[in-house]
């Protein structure tokens, strides 16, 4: 079982509690990186980096839940390290496939866009799901090959 770190702004502390909670009894270790109170504005860029770092200090063993209003500048924020591969998650379709044909490691999620219920649920099946070669593996090469290229 892999450990997650997860993280949020002042937009989805509540989203971020609900599914770090869910996370907790389905028995993963949770890093909480933050930010733990509605008072805390750090950027959501900010919080983005502190998970993104945890996973790359992992050895990119860990996976990251990232949580925003919308889950897009979570996404593109986390999209900008090497070895990061984050998808927005509001449905279970787009969920799995960041996993099975993009070997994706951070789930982003928008709290003012999907419901806790619908989110737990992607982040359930998300969270069981591992890569498998086969016909995706050139494609996630070909993505491989452009981080090579664009961070130098």
């Amino acid at each position: 079982m892999r450990d997650i770190v997860i993280g949020c702004d002042e937009a989805a502390l509540n989203l971020k509690n609900t599914l770090k909670k869910l996370l907790q009894d389905m028995g993963f270790a949770v890093e909480d990186v933050g930010i733990s109170h509605e008072e805390d504005k750090t950027a959501y860029p900010v919080v983005a980096a502190r998970v993104c770092g945890k996973i790359i200090e992992s050895a990119y063993k860990k996976r990251g839940v990232l949580i925003c209003g919308t889950g897009i500048g979570m996404c593109m924020s986390a999209n900008k390290f090497k070895g990061i591969r984050a998808a927005v998650c509001h449905d279970i379709f787009s969920a799995r496939r960041s996993i099975l044909s993009n070997k994706g490691n951070v789930a982003c999620f928008g709290e003012r866009v999907i419901g806790s219920e619908l989110a737990k649920a992607i982040l359930a099946e998300w969270v069981g799901l591992e890569f498998q070669e086969g016909p995706s593996s050139p494609k996630v090469a070909e993505i491989l090959n452009l981080e090579k290229e664009n961070f130098k």
